[in-house]
């Protein structure tokens, strides 16, 4: 076996194996280290929809990339700003139905609490969050996945707790973190679930937030000016109209974007709101959107990263956003979105 190759198979990890053999033919469905699939990159996406309104844009960026995306299970969890998981779930169907997709992609419940809490009462057919965690282990078990997480990770860790062999079919892609500072709020909603995951087999990828730094998903930021003159009336018509989780009807997501940029707080100079969630959409779509590297995984410890140099178990920290390739290819999906065909 060449050194390279050794290097690849005792790290454990799908992701540098697929570098080291990206030369060979891919298998249909095989996953390679940039997250492109020989046809259609296969995402479960996990999110906790109404928390602010990156979740949505980052839903509505990856169901109108369809000629790219295939996209056979949206799942909710709750986080502290976005209430119960109900509140998740509704908002989430909002933009599903807004963007084409409500009745062809599934969509479920996942937890309420976070993961020490659940697995105190731990009972692998009865759980908080199993609604979720079932399907997302039979799509996998159906064809090999990427998890895009951008909310906390309790439901991928209780995936992983009742099914350890995930990590053999799937790889998580999660937004969160301002590593290796410490803080960010989609890590501090389940710490626990956080460090169970890094522990694990799983390939996982950081996609960092980083408050305040151009280094971070927070650079990747869109004015209220270019959604109030970009989004008005973009995206299908849906006839039967949703009504806003601040109120009012809307019939494409294009408007339904301009009013939730309505309603938040904006920050910078100039104002202006950061679509974390869909940066980490993009760079699927283009790895060379960011810049990517390996590291020996760290964990969370009273609330600050330790690095732990000699772990074999390595992880992938992506970082240093093209915020400008990024939104205008968000723009431009929104102008001339790839809808999820109709089933025949």
């Amino acid at each position: 076996m060449k050194p390279m190759i050794r290097l690849c198979v005792t790290g454990c990890t799908m992701l540098l194996l697929a570098s080291c053999v990206q030369n060979k033919k891919q298998q249909p469905g095989k996953i390679d280290a940039v997250g492109m699939d020989s046809r259609k990159l296969s995402v479960i996406f996990d999110t906790d929809a109404n928390n602010e309104l990156d979740d949505q844009h980052a839903l509505a960026y990856l169901l109108f990339n369809s000629d790219v995306f295939e996209v056979p299970l949206v799942t909710v969890n709750a986080t502290y700003n976005g209430g119960n998981i109900q509140g998740h779930y509704d908002e989430a169907e909002r933009v599903l139905k807004l963007c084409g997709a409500h009745g062809k992609v599934p969509l479920r419940k996942g937890a309420n609490a976070g993961f020490d809490s659940i697995v105190a009462r731990w009972s692998p057919e009865g759980f908080d969050g199993q609604e979720a965690v079932d399907p997302i282990l039979e799509t996998t078990r159906k064809a090999p996945a990427v998890i895009v997480a951008v909310g906390k990770l309790t439901n991928v860790a209780l995936a992983l707790r009742k099914d350890p062999s995930l990590a053999e079919r799937a790889r998580v892609v999660w937004l969160g973190s301002n590593y290796p500072e410490p803080g960010e709020y989609n890590q501090d909603n389940d710490t626990v679930a956080m460090n169970y995951v890094l522990n694990s087999d799983i390939p996982f990828e950081m996609v960092t937030v980083r408050y305040g730094k151009s280094s971070g998903t927070d650079a990747v930021r869109a004015s209220r000016e270019e959604i109030n003159r970009l989004m008005p009336g973009l995206g299908p018509y849906y006839a039967a109209g949703i009504t806003g989780r601040h109120g009012g009807s809307f019939y494409t997501f294009g408007d339904y974007s301009v009013d939730l940029f309505g309603h938040i707080d904006l920050h910078g100079t100039p104002p202006s709101r950061a679509l974390f969630d869909m940066a980490a959409v993009a760079i699927l779509k283009q790895a060379a959107w960011a810049e990517r590297k390996i590291i020996p995984a760290p964990i969370l410890v009273d609330g600050q990263w330790k690095e732990r140099p000699s772990n074999k178990r390595k992880i992938v920290v992506w970082e240093n956003f093209d915020k400008v390739a990024i939104l205008e290819d968000f723009f431009s999906s929104m102008q001339h979105p790839r809808l999820i065909p109709d089933t025949p």
